[in-house]
């Protein structure tokens, strides 16, 4: 195992975390993540990710009930991006969806998906 000091957070203090469900193996999001926040993620098994947007800790479930209880943090080869493997209590996705990557854009042809 590598430890928090090992990972390479990019000039903002951000790691990317792609999160997968643990059960369909879908990718439910893609989150970023401080220091602060990978620590919490790992003190309470649950996803707790740096808002960019509101410039705050969000704990993800806080407010829906939608809680993210993580299995486990896999670091990429380079130590700069998160795989975070959870069960979830309900949508990913802010706007009610399983995850929040349903918008296709483009698809071979002869290939299911």
């Amino acid at each position: 195992m590598i430890s928090i000091n090992e990972l390479k957070f990019d000039e903002k203090g951000l790691i990317p975390a792609i999160v997968v469900d643990s059960v369909t193996k879908k990718v439910l999001t893609l989150a970023y993540m401080n220091e602060e926040s990978l620590k919490i993620s790992m003190e309470r098994g649950l996803t707790c990710f740096w808002s960019r947007s509101r410039q705050e800790l969000w704990l993800k479930g806080e407010t829906s009930g939608n809680y993210q209880h993580i299995l486990s943090i896999t670091a990429d080869c380079d130590k700069d991006a998160l795989v975070v493997v959870v069960e979830k209590d309900g949508p990913a996705c802010h706007l009610g969806n399983d995850s929040c990557f349903e918008n296709l854009l483009w698809q071979r042809e002869d290939k299911e998906a």
